[in-house]
């Protein structure tokens, strides 16, 4: 009789994770009904935000998402998985549980201070520094083109850059750790040098808990709101140029939708925050499907 009680009471903790997901969904797509009755498939592709002619569309925000989360990971990355090998091949113990809670504790502290440090270093820097090499090395291309403003798409990546790094090496350090003493012996004894048996036995055999904090960091981006508010420049305008001000679905939300009137221009907003969602699910399977093919792949060469 107990085991039953324990189960059925499980049961509906796990089905509150089902029930919250599908009222989520439920309300962002009533709510967003006159939204998507009156602009219907091409609030996607829209680049128009006029909220005096309740003219709407949700490219400059879907571009600056993507665009920011693919940029600040592509610097996170390789810097974090690094800073996590170091940490746990590598680093003495005294200085690895040292760098640990530092990368912890930069996990912890909230992104409005993020935006506040970026506004007064990371945003003069890219202005005076930064922009200026890049445009001078890259400048025949449309994305290194433009003014100089420090605010943009690039500014924003960084920042969120510096915000995913903590998660990236904390949960890859972890992943690392993990991987059995005999596999980094066993390659030792046959003749591999540390750096072979880092880089060939230890980080290929952690690869997917370094894939889930890769999708972690990413997940964190996607959603990320008062950092990027403060640094991106918030124009709803699509630009090419990754210097220029732009605009992310969770920027706009939070400095839009406590000044919106009417039914539409509501509508509107809550069918951005369907479309975020929408993103973030589509993310996370294509992260689990990489997951699952990363796995079949290892298991096949196992056998």
């Amino acid at each position: 009789m107990g085991d039953e009680i324990a189960r059925l009471v499980t049961l509906a903790f796990g089905a509150t994770v089902v029930l919250i997901t599908i009222l989520l969904i439920w309300n962002l797509w009533g709510t967003s009904a006159p939204s998507r009755h009156k602009f219907g498939l091409g609030f996607l592709w829209g680049t128009n935000w006029d909220p005096n002619a309740n003219d709407f569309g949700a490219l400059p925000f879907v571009y600056g998402t993507v665009m920011t989360s693919i940029m600040a990971l592509v610097i996170s990355v390789p810097l974090g998985v690094g800073a996590a090998i170091f940490l746990a091949e590598l680093a003495p113990p005294g200085l690895s549980s040292g760098c640990t809670f530092l990368v912890e504790l930069l996990a912890a502290v909230p992104s409005v201070i993020y935006g506040m440090l970026a506004i007064f270093t990371v945003v003069p820097l890219m202005r005076e520094y930064i922009e200026p090499a890049l445009k001078g090395a890259f400048g025949y291309l449309p994305q290194f083109q433009g003014p100089m403003l420090g605010v943009g798409y690039l500014t924003a990546a960084v920042v969120l850059a510096i915000m995913t790094f903590p998660y990236i090496i904390a949960i890859s350090r972890e992943a690392l750790l993990e991987v059995p003493r005999d596999q980094r012996e066993a390659a030792l004894a046959l003749g591999a040098t540390r750096w072979e048996t880092t880089f060939k036995v230890v980080v290929p055999y952690a690869r997917l808990g370094i894939l889930g904090s890769i999708f972690l960091g990413l997940a964190r981006a996607l959603g990320e709101t008062m950092a990027i508010t403060m640094v991106i420049g918030n124009d709803s305008t699509l630009h090419a140029s990754w210097f220029a001000p732009g605009y992310t679905i969770a920027a706009v939300l939070a400095n839009e939708f406590a000044e919106a009137t009417g039914k539409v221009y509501t509508s509107a907003l809550v069918e951005l925050g369907l479309v975020l969602f929408l993103v973030t699910i589509v993310i996370n399977a294509l992260a689990r499907l990489l997951v699952l093919a990363t796995t079949r792949k290892g298991t096949a060469k196992v056998v």
